[in-house]
């Protein structure tokens, strides 16, 4: 049975200890679906101060659709270049916002939400998605959050 580590604070070492948990629920597992439910739950339990996690994925009609999620019900539906995850989309590289209330077309599924993290999830040059992470407070990820949580979509990817 795997079991989850409580952590205290997202410092480094816990994101290394978070990044080997991924590894291990998803290294045999095929279904992306459900690869997706245990990397949301994962970072659910690992990031403190954050009020959703979860992922958009690219249908086949160019938007991005509601996949896996822990937190609040959430927007179904976001255009590709509209709002935080859809600028990801688009440009293809991680969005964080400090202050969700200063970025421009900002799409307000959750009107607790201060601040975001959007990663894309980009796999031979295709986009298959963007993780979306929200915080109520403002200012609540930084660069080390970002990196982390991009080697984090790292290996979810290899397995997509």
């Amino acid at each position: 049975m795997f079991n989850v580590e409580m952590y205290t604070g997202n410092g480094e070492k816990n994101y290394e200890l978070v990044k080997k948990q991924l590894h291990a629920l998803i290294h045999d597992e095929k279904n992306h679906i459900a690869n997706l439910s245990n990397a949301a739950a994962l970072l659910n339990q690992f990031l403190d101060r954050i009020n959703w996690v979860g992922f958009y994925l690219i249908d086949t009609n160019g938007e991005l659709v509601l996949g896996p999620f822990q937190g609040l019900p959430a927007c179904v539906r976001i255009p590709v270049g509209k709002g935080v995850c859809g600028t990801a989309a688009l440009k293809q590289e991680t969005v964080r916002v400090l202050d969700v209330n200063q970025f421009p077309g900002h799409i307000a599924c959750d009107a607790a939400s201060q601040s975001e993290i959007v990663i894309p999830l980009v796999k031979d040059g295709q986009l298959l998605g963007v993780l979306d992470i929200d915080s109520p407070e403002t200012n609540r990820f930084d660069e080390l959050d970002q990196q982390k949580l991009e080697e984090f979509a790292a290996i979810l990817i290899e397995q997509l």
